[in-house]
């Protein structure tokens, strides 16, 4: 019998019962042609390769990750909690030890999912690797992980959620935000001032090939992850990037795809988009199967499938090379940025506008954060919508050191619901419970 060197877990979650629209590129069809061709090809009748079942992740695994306003079930469908659910399910089957890596090929996607939620944005209401890294978190110990995002949209909801968190690198590898949803995703976007250096964003010009992908990681992520030393990797597998993606303008393969998890091996992927949905996700998502298996992927081919369509310009090369490396040399030189970055402040503060392109909703928000040099430090958002919502969200980390959490804890008491008409909220990682007035 075919054996996978590697064994790997499937979890498969199409929800049949949730749609932006009948004919939206983010639909139940993304995930079933793909199993359409897992069954074809065999795949679950190899040796190693072992199918999974979704649950449901409780309101609590939301609440640790999210402030939903005005509530988690005001804003989130039994397919969100399925599709954050199955990815804990990959997750746990790989840190008990029954696979050695999984794949979690759920709907809907989550990376662009922020901490305060007011709606949907880019597809995405909650952010299902964050309800997964968090859950992993709080039951299985404080890891040290990287995410590496290879959506062709830069991941911004993750970005955000892990911004003052120094045991999480997040990586994103993404069309340029100037040419595509949802505009950001620089190289200046570095980290909070507690965890300055921990967010890497590569830009890449539209129309890159393989090669410039695969550059990338060799010459930029793959060094990057020798010096953070994750205790797990963990891959936002976005497809998007494919050159038949009706959405945006790169030249990926599936055959690229499988070649970049070959050489990540990332130890959980969890499928973001990609809106291909019969050219590129059926051919990616094996390709990614077989190399996380450690199976020969090299016959993965799309039907359409030619050099020249994954082929990019001398320019493209050459600008990603002056990229990675500028990249790679912000990374090395982390420390001495912050203290630049910080300049003995005591308080750094941000103003963002975020939009909700679902909903038709702007939000601003204005975020005070305490540098510390002892933990990830407290954060506060002030957080107003054009529709009216006016809210208050208060983070202590994970790592909260004595000073954050007291002072958290003493700003949550003397904020006023009168002040914040929406609510108060008081997210206490350490107690791992979301306070509300």
């Amino acid at each position: 019998m075919y054996k996978a060197s590697r064994r790997i877990g499937l979890v498969f979650f199409p929800a049949f019962d949730w749609a932006i629209s009948p004919t939206h590129p983010e639909r139940e069809e993304r995930l079933l042609y793909t199993q359409d061709q897992v069954l074809e090809e065999g795949i679950l009748d190899i040796e190693g390769i072992r199918e999974y079942r979704p649950h449901l992740a409780a309101v609590a695994d939301v609440e640790r990750v999210h402030v939903c306003v005005p509530d988690v079930m005001s804003r989130v469908t039994e397919s969100h909690l399925i599709a954050a659910g199955g990815a804990i399910v990959a997750a746990e089957a790989v840190l008990k030890g029954e696979v050695d890596r999984a794949f979690a090929i759920v709907r809907p996607p989550g990376h662009h999912a922020m901490r305060i939620v007011h709606g949907a944005r880019g597809f995405c209401t909650i952010n299902i690797e964050a309800i997964m890294i968090e859950y992993l978190r709080r039951h299985y110990g404080n890891k040290r992980i990287a995410i590496v995002d290879t959506d062709c949209h830069h991941g911004d909801g993750s970005q955000d959620i892990y911004w003052h968190d120094p045991d999480t690198l997040y990586i994103s590898i993404h069309q340029d935000g100037r040419t595509l949803y949802p505009g950001t995703g620089f190289l200046n976007e570095f980290g909070g001032p507690n965890a300055f250096g921990y967010n890497l964003n590569l830009p890449l010009p539209p129309e890159t090939g393989e090669e410039g992908f695969l550059y990338a990681l060799e010459h930029c992520i793959l060094p990057v992850l020798d010096d953070f030393k994750p205790d797990l990797i963990i891959n936002s597998a976005g497809q998007d990037n494919h050159y038949t993606d009706p959405i945006t303008n790169m030249r990926f393969s599936a055959q690229g795809y499988a070649r970049l998890n070959d050489r990540l091996q990332p130890h959980i992927a969890v499928l973001e988009g990609g809106y291909s949905i019969e050219g590129a996700l059926p051919y990616v998502n094996v390709g990614i199967i077989l190399a996380m298996a450690g199976l020969d992927y090299t016959y993965v081919r799309e039907p359409d499938y030619n050099p020249a369509r994954v082929a990019q310009s001398p320019k493209v090369r050459d600008y990603i090379a002056r990229l990675c490396e500028e990249t790679y040399q912000a990374w090395r030189r982390r420390d001495e940025l912050r203290e630049e970055f910080i300049r003995d402040q005591k308080e750094i503060s941000r103003r963002r506008q975020i939009y909700y392109d679902t909903e038709g909703l702007l939000e601003n928000q204005e975020e005070t954060t305490l540098v510390c040099h002892a933990c990830g430090g407290l954060s506060w958002i002030d957080s107003r919508t054009d529709r009216g919502s006016h809210v208050l969200a208060i983070f202590i980390p994970r790592d909260a050191c004595p000073r954050c959490r007291e002072e958290g804890h003493n700003l949550f008491e003397r904020s006023s619901r009168q002040t914040y008409r929406d609510g108060v909220f008081l997210q206490d990682r350490v107690a791992d419970r979301l306070f509300t007035k």
